[in-house]
C-alpha cells in the first residue's frame, strides 16, 4: 500500500476561504439581504486586527534557580552548613553536591550523609549559629531595655485633657 502525504498550500487555503465568503454573500442576497438564515442569528463581524496589540502579562517562571545558585555558592566556598531535619536533628557539614531531591553532606568527624530534601526543615550557615548562652544574654538585655523604657515613661508627667 502506498500512502501519500497531502499538504495544502497557503494559496489553496486562501482560495477555499474566498469561495466560502462568496457562498455566504450569495446566500445573504437570496435570503432577503440581511435577514437571518433559517432561524440563526446574524453572523458577528470579524474583529479587525488593530495596529496596537495588547500583550498579556507573562506569569512568573515556575523555577527561579535561586536554590541552585545558593547551593552552588556554598559548594564552591566550602561553607560549613547546619541542616535542621523535620524531626529536629541538626547535621553540620559542607555540601559536596546536590540534585533535584537530595544533598550530599561531608562531615569531619562522622560519615558523609546523603539527605533527601523532603526531610530538611531548613538550612543555615554554621557561623550564624547562636550559642544558648548568647540567646539568654540577648533575652536579658531585651527585658532590661523594656523595664527601663517603662520606668522612663512612668517618670514623665502625664497630662490629661
Amino acid at each position: 500500500m502506498n500512502r501519500k502525504l497531502i499538504r495544502t498550500t497557503l494559496a489553496d487555503v486562501k482560495a477555499r476561504r474566498e469561495a466560502a465568503h462568496q457562498r455566504d454573500r450569495t446566500n445573504d442576497r437570496t435570503n432577503g439581504g440581511g435577514a437571518p438564515r433559517s432561524g440563526m442569528p446574524p453572523p458577528r463581524p470579524s474583529p479587525q486586527p488593530s495596529s496596537v496589540q495588547v500583550r498579556k502579562r507573562q506569569p512568573p517562571p515556575a523555577e527561579t534557580h535561586a536554590e541552585i545558585y545558593y547551593y552552588k555558592k556554598q559548594i564552591d566556598a566550602h561553607t560549613p552548613m547546619v541542616l535542621v531535619l523535620q524531626d529536629g536533628e541538626e547535621i553540620e557539614g559542607t555540601i559536596e553536591w546536590y540534585d533535584r531531591g537530595a544533598l550530599k553532606i561531608n562531615r569531619r568527624s562522622a560519615p558523609n550523609l546523603l539527605i533527601l530534601k523532603r526531610n530538611i526543615k531548613y538550612i543555615y550557615k554554621a557561623e550564624e549559629r547562636v550559642s544558648p548562652g548568647r540567646v539568654e544574654d540577648r533575652m536579658e538585655d531585651r527585658v532590661e531595655d523594656r523595664v527601663e523604657d517603662r520606668v522612663e515613661d512612668s517618670a514623665s508627667p502625664v497630662v490629661e485633657a
